[in-house]
């Protein structure tokens, strides 16, 4: 046998491991584009730290012609060849948000297809089935391909597209002015909230950047981003030569290393760790440490470079540096410390030490990948940093230095800008059920079922048609006459009327249909009705329940209600009997039918 044969097992053995490794450098390949951060970062001049956006997922073309025409002469009873341009305008619209541009525009045309397929949904998709169609689409990170019949994972991939486009948006803006800062904050806390709404309300999905844990790290990477943005835009707006300043700088630069720490934290977990890029498992780990040196090279600089607080400003010094440190420095007193450039200096000099470790620490991580070491911005912020904090350190050590630099105390990390988990405001984007045709959503969706619709010819007789009318939009029968010429007809209460001599009536409003009845002539009237299968008129429910409750007293307070509505009536809603009224006797069968409890918004005919 092959498989006890040494030689063939090796050979075997040496080929797998061959087609493995291409396997594995292409894997990286991929990464390596999908994960690129430095292909949306900004085009200006100025120096900033890149930021971490998402590629957009991709998907396939779908061609829903067919399925939909099939549901809709299935399901709605209408030739589905008269809706063809309904389905290929929504067609069209899902091809353009597959290349969304990357501005306002783009994310508007995004949130407009997932309100379309609101419609959708309620329109094609009824509980517990699908249309018989497959999304799919492409994870963000690695390529690999998901597919699903649920809209649920369609509308779930257009928000996690949402949220991508956000980060884009935020990683392009020129971070180096005001505006561009707000606007990066914006963009990041909106993608965070996208990002955030899909855990909460999408699960099972057959993707990796979808899962929970995955947009769990996503959430904590955006608010880490924002929290990035936060202390840049301080940097821009505080004078950087006070004390109280250069110290909430440094409390602004601990918190960002906080917030990047627990990403790095959440990315080192088993579910996350072999999906996530390392590229940006290293890039949160190096701005964890770039960040940390940034708050004690700051502090060192307020200890050193600020004169001793007079005796007004000692107070206020005293309290802010009271919760500046983890750990209270060794020493003398605050008051004494704040007062004596000596000790100043010793307490700047440890906190420049620890700069400089940390720098060094930085630098050494952004070295070991090769993503990151092609991006020569990042270097250059590394290297401007460390740099500055050797310098500085320089500038206060002293020849005749003695003591040993002793261990700088943690800073306490504090914000006076928490980020805001923004999630997506759907209503900031109007859109128009594209199937509106099939008449108002509250009757004609998926999920509702009816008879055939009947065509009933109907001649008014003496005493009119025999029945009421409620609501709009379609308009309700409430209510038939029994004998009268509605019922003879095959009118049934409940009935919904969808046409009127051929003219659809679906989205026609009560005073309309009113008015078609009342133009009929001799030759009578073709009324289009359906009956909601399982549906029951909220007046008959109502007799039901009265019928349990009261026994024997049901007769009478129907002719008691019957008799208050058509008083009510008269003044309040349309009162409508076709006939004279001089000839109509005092027992005409409308005072005694228990069902003509006319309401303010139904009319009798």
């Amino acid at each position: 046998r092959a498989t006890s044969n040494h030689k063939v097992k090796e050979t075997v053995a040496l080929e797998l491991s061959y087609v493995n490794s291409n396997l594995q450098l292409l894997k990286e390949e991929l990464e390596e584009l999908n994960s690129s951060v430095d292909v949306y970062q900004n085009d200006s001049e100025s120096i900033s730290v890149p930021m971490i956006p998402l590629g957009l997922k991709e998907t396939k073309e779908l061609d829903l012609l067919v399925p939909l025409k099939d549901f809709i002469s299935e399901h709605y009873g209408e030739e589905g060849v008269l809706f063809e341009k309904e389905i290929k305008e929504f067609m069209e619209l899902r091809q353009a948000m597959r290349t969304p541009s990357r501005n306002e525009a783009g994310l508007e045309l995004l949130m407009e297809y997932y309100n379309q397929l609101h419609f959708l949904e309620s329109r094609f998709f009824p509980p517990n089935k699908t249309l018989g169609v497959f999304f799919h689409w492409y994870d963000s990170l690695t390529g690999v391909p998901s597919h699903q019949r649920a809209l649920a994972f369609e509308k779930g991939s257009v928000l996690f597209n949402l949220g991508a486009l956000h980060t884009q948006i935020g990683a392009r803006q020129d971070r180096a002015s005001l505006p561009g800062l707000n606007q990066a904050i914006d963009a990041f806390q909106k993608a965070a909230g996208a990002f955030n709404y899909l855990k909460e309300n999408f699960s099972n999905a057959p993707s990796l950047d979808m899962s929970a844990a995955s947009l769990t790290m996503l959430v904590r990477l955006m608010v880490a981003q924002v929290q990035e943005c936060v202390f840049e835009k301080m940097t821009l707006l505080r004078a950087q030569n006070d004390f109280l300043a250069r110290l909430q700088l440094a409390q602004e630069a601990a918190r960002v290393e906080d917030v990047y720490s627990l990403v790095h934290q959440t990315m080192s977990q088993p579910h996350v760790k072999d999906y996530v890029p390392f590229s940006w498992t290293t890039m949160v780990h190096v701005k964890s440490e770039h960040f940390k040196a940034l708050s004690h090279y700051f502090a060192a600089i307020a200890l050193c470079d600020c004169p001793a607080p007079s005796d007004a400003e000692l107070l206020e010094q005293e309290k802010a540096f009271l919760q500046f440190h983890v750990t209270m420095p060794e020493g003398p007193s605050l008051g004494a410390l704040l007062q004596d450039p000596e000790e100043r200096r010793k307490l700047g000099k440890a906190h420049l030490k620890k700069a400089i470790m940390k720098h060094e620490e930085a630098m050494r991580i952004h070295g070991l990948c090769k993503i990151l070491r092609k991006m020569d911005i990042l270097q250059e912020v590394l290297s401007f940093a460390h740099k500055r904090s050797l310098s500085k350190y320089s500038e206060i050590d002293h020849e005749e230095d003695f003591f040993e630099t002793g261990e700088a105390p943690d800073i306490h990390p504090k914000t006076h800008q928490k980020p805001e988990i923004k999630s997506p405001n759907f209503s900031q984007v109007k859109v128009t059920d594209l199937f509106h045709r099939l008449g108002p959503l509250s009757v004609f969706s998926a999920k509702n079922k009816w008879y055939p619709a009947r065509r009933v010819h109907l001649m008014r007789g003496e005493n009119g048609f025999g029945f009421t009318l409620r609501g709009d939009s379609p308009v309700l029968i409430a209510g038939v006459i029994p004998g009268g010429c509605a019922a003879e007809a095959g009118l049934k209460e409940g009935d919904y009327i969808i046409s009127v001599n051929g003219k659809d009536c679906k989205w026609s409003k009560h005073a309309e249909v009113v008015q078609l009845l009342k133009s009929t002539g001799k030759e009578g009237v073709d009324i289009g009705v359906i009956t909601l299968q399982g549906s029951e008129c909220p007046r008959a429910a109502d007799r039901k329940a009265a019928a349990m409750s009261s026994g024997s007293g049901m007769l009478k307070s129907n002719k008691e209600n019957s008799r208050k509505s058509l008083m009510n009536s008269k003044g309040a809603s349309t009162l409508l009997v076709w006939g004279k009224r001089s000839k109509r006797s005092k027992k005409s069968t409308y005072s005694g039918v228990p069902f003509t409890a006319v309401g303010d918004n139904e009319a009798m005919y």
